[in-house]
């Protein structure tokens, strides 16, 4: 990085010390802000990067609970509302023993870019707790989710900050959160959180949006290149909403997904993924995916391992940070993966990016594939201050418009910048002038 760069990042990591998901997050973006920073003195002279690295605000807290045996358990609590000037913070809750302020700032400072190439009016934040969901009863969730929301309502509000789901959190804790909102504020506000249930004020098309968003950024980068998707081998790796509907929506398309994966291990289905079955297995019995391999007699289940292992033309990782490494990455390359399109937050690291760069895979970050979910939320947004609800067709088309425009504004980013093809670059430098020029408008706050 150039030493005006280097500078930024150096004190980032002196004012964040240890926070490594954060320094790579950052790290990624400012790679690609030499050539701005370059056209644009102003944003030396005025700090923009800086300001933009620095949260508006960290916002933890305890989080007391009871178990259903009377037992009492402690977990920590996290909101980081980073930046405002484009509008309301905007991002997901996450509940896992592997969340931390560094995890929830690297989702977070994404999400600022994220929200802004969607083109609509969300600032970005994110959110969530160490708690683990899995293997406790709905009771347990819902005292757990009434604590959390028990401190985290003052700071939220449809003008203010708006959350939704993510990892451990879906519609039954968006549910529990909403019903402590509105006791505690005596408001049916129905637009403070978004992936609620289709009954009261959700939107169609919710579930679905990050998987369908990222199959449809692929298409747009197979366009570009003169394919489609007709005769593309696809991996997706996890089983949760994305890999689910990113399964669908390749098919849809006229791919083959041949594999899908969960922590136990990963399964291939040469004849392509039986998306009935993935279903049932995931999200109807919340089984192993291993189940699946027992039902389909064309799929093998292979315990442990690496799913990219699994030759593709085109791989979607979509379960969470850091899963492909440069290992990994290298195996791809080698059995002749020719597209990465990242499907959850940051999965590729910087090793693997260095290699699909060298190998001459065509590559979109999370920032602008990932969008599919926060675009559908702002839309759930709308739908909830007009008091209407639009049609599962009407959803799903506004919601291909935002991802092939995402694709069109990075491709055409960078070019202008002079990396044509270069989403990464284009994705950062996109996201960034979106945010900049507002953080200008709105003056030295």
């Amino acid at each position: 990085m150039p030493p005006v760069v280097e500078q930024i990042y150096d004190d980032v990591l002196r004012r964040n010390p240890g926070e490594v998901e954060f320094h790579q997050a950052v790290r990624e973006v400012l790679e690609s802000l030499a050539v701005v920073l370059t056209r644009h003195s102003e944003y030396t002279e005025m700090k923009t990067v800086e300001r933009i690295c620095e949260p508006e605000r960290q916002i933890i807290f305890r989080v007391p609970w009871q178990d259903d045996r009377g037992e009492v358990h402690i977990n920590r609590g996290f909101r980081v509302e980073f930046n405002s000037a484009l509008g309301p913070y905007k991002g997901g809750l996450r509940f896992h023993p592997s969340v931390n302020l560094s995890i929830i700032k690297f989702l977070g400072f994404e999400q600022v870019f994220k929200n802004a190439l969607t083109g609509m009016p969300i600032g970005g934040g994110k959110g969530g707790s160490d708690f683990d969901p899995k293997g406790r009863s709905d009771a347990e969730i819902m005292r757990f989710c009434q604590s959390f929301m028990t401190e985290l309502y003052r700071h939220l509000g449809e003008y203010t900050d708006v959350p939704a789901g993510d990892i451990g959190v879906g519609s039954r804790e968006i549910g529990y959160l909403f019903g402590q909102y509105k006791r505690i504020t005596n408001r049916y506000e129905s637009g403070v959180l978004t992936g609620k249930g289709l009954g009261w004020g959700g939107s169609l098309v919710r579930t679905e949006a990050t998987g369908y968003g990222a199959a449809f950024f692929a298409d747009e980068m197979l366009q570009a290149r003169g394919e489609s998707f007709d005769g593309q081998r696809v991996v997706i790796s996890g089983s949760g909403n994305v890999a689910v509907y990113g399964v669908e929506k390749v098919h849809q398309l006229g791919g083959t997904a041949v594999a899908c994966s969960d922590s136990s291990g990963y399964v291939v289905d040469e004849k392509g993924i039986d998306l009935d079955v993935l279903k049932q297995v995931k999200e109807v019995e919340r089984g192993r995916i291993g189940d699946y391999a027992d039902r389909v007699a064309s799929a093998t289940f292979v315990e442990g391992g690496s799913i990219w292992d699994v030759p593709c033309d085109l791989a979607i990782p979509s379960a969470t940070q850091n899963e492909l490494d440069g290992d990994a990455a290298t195996t791809l390359a080698r059995n002749g993966c020719r597209y990465v399109v990242e499907g959850a937050n940051m999965p590729s690291t910087p090793d693997a990016v260095r290699v699909f760069r060298e190998a001459g895979i065509a590559f979109a970050p999370g920032k602008a594939a990932n969008a599919g979910g926060v675009a559908t939320s702002a839309l759930e947004m709308q739908q909830n201050a007009s008091r209407d609800r639009w049609t599962f067709e009407h959803t799903e088309a506004r919601l291909e418009e935002v991802m092939r425009g995402i694709h069109a504004r990075c491709h055409e980013t960078a070019e202008e910048y002079g990396s044509p093809g270069d989403l990464v670059l284009g994705a950062n430098v996109a996201g960034f002038l979106q945010v900049a020029e507002a953080v200008h408008a709105l003056g030295l706050v």
